[in-house]
C-alpha cells in the first residue's frame, strides 16, 4: 500500500510541476498535456510462459527542459502478463497503475526518442481459465520497476503514433528461490497533445 502511494505521490508531484513549469515557461514551449492509449503484448521471462495482447491508456504531461529535450511523467492502466504455452486459455493478467517518467530528445521536431523508469503498482494479480479464476497476490509483488526506451512520430498538430519497450529490472515473483521473473511488454499505440 505504501508503494501505491508513492507511486501517486510521484504523478501528483510531476503533474504538479508541470502546471508550475507552464507559467514560467517561453511561449514558444508550453508544456502540453494529452492522452495515449494502445496495444500491449507482454510477457514473463519464465518457461512454460509465452506473449499475450493486452491494452494500456493514460495521460500525460510533455514538460520541454531545453529546445531537444523534455521530461514526459505519465500515468497510465496497463493490461501486462503471459499466456501459458501448454494451454492458450490459462492467462496470468497482470494489471498495473504505471507511471512511466520518460527523458525525449527530439531528432526532428516530429519525431523524438526516448528513455526512462517506470514505476508500477499492480492493482489485479489473477490466473484466468476454463475453471475461472484464482487470485495470485501472494506469489506476485505488488510494485515492479522497469526502464523504457521508445520513440514517436507526431503526423499533425497533436495528433502521433507512439512504440515503446520496457523491460522489468526487479523480480515479480514473492520469495523466489531460483532466477528472478521479470516483466517485458512492447506497446505500440497514438497519442494526442491538447
Amino acid at each position: 500500500m505504501k508503494k501505491l502511494f508513492l507511486g501517486f505521490a510521484i504523478a501528483l508531484s510531476s503533474l504538479t510541476f508541470a502546471q508550475e513549469n507552464a507559467k514560467t515557461s517561453s511561449p514558444s514551449s508550453p508544456v502540453r498535456f494529452g492522452v495515449k492509449a494502445g496495444l500491449n503484448i507482454s510477457s514473463i521471462n519464465e518457461d512454460g510462459f509465452k506473449a499475450k495482447a493486452g491494452i494500456y491508456g493514460g495521460v500525460f504531461a510533455n514538460i520541454p527542459v531545453a529546445s531537444s529535450f523534455s521530461v514526459q511523467p505519465e500515468v497510465l492502466y496497463n493490461g501486462m502478463g503471459a499466456k501459458a504455452e501448454s494451454n492458450s486459455d490459462v492467462k496470468l493478467n497482470l494489471d498495473y497503475i504505471s507511471v512511466p517518467v520518460m527523458f525525449q530528445y527530439n531528432v526532428l521536431p516530429e519525431l523524438y526518442l526516448e528513455a526512462g523508469p517506470q514505476f508500477s503498482f499492480a492493482i489485479n494479480r489473477k490466473i484466468k481459465g476454463n475453471g475461472g479464476s484464482l487470485d495470485v497476490n501472494d506469489s506476485i509483488k505488488g510494485f515492479d520497476l522497469g526502464i523504457g526506451l521508445g520513440a514517436g512520430y507526431y503526423i499533425v498538430d497533436g495528433f502521433g503514433v507512439t512504440a515503446r519497450f520496457v523491460a522489468g529490472v526487479t523480480d515479480i515473483a514473492e520469495d523466489n528461490p531460483g532466477d528472478a521473473v521479470r516483466n517485458s511488454v512492447f506497446q505500440v499505440g497514438v497519442a494526442y497533445k491538447f
